[in-house]
């Protein structure tokens, strides 16, 4: 399976915000990092809740930059993430790496290394 490919559409996907398209790439026991207020969020239901909140509050967008596939299997990638909030100004803008784990082809865990 081409997991760059699928994760290149997530990050177009989440941007765009086609949440359905997302979650179809998501495993329905995913484990997904609440970068926002802090923790995880588990499953299908709790992510799109997650999401759904975020951006009634601020507005990210998240660019791929490079990816790299470790030893283990998970596939680390290195993403420009800007943060502004609803009026458009800037409130974070880094890079930082976001690295996947897979089960049945689809994303099982995500997590976040500054």
């Amino acid at each position: 399976m081409n997991y760059q490919s699928l994760l290149r559409q997530l990050y177009q996907d989440f941007n765009a915000r086609h949440i359905d398209a997302v979650l179809a790439h998501l495993h329905t026991d995913v484990a997904w990092p609440n970068g926002w207020e802090g923790g995880y969020v588990a499953g299908h239901d709790e992510v799109r809740a997650y999401w759904l909140r975020q951006w009634q509050q601020i507005n990210p967008s998240v660019e791929p930059l490079s990816f790299e596939t470790r030893p283990d299997g998970e596939i680390a990638i290195l993403v420009h993430q800007v943060i502004k909030d609803l009026d458009g100004h800037v409130m974070s803008d880094e890079q930082l790496n976001h690295v996947y784990r897979f089960e049945n082809g689809k994303v099982r865990t995500m997590t976040i290394e500054h």
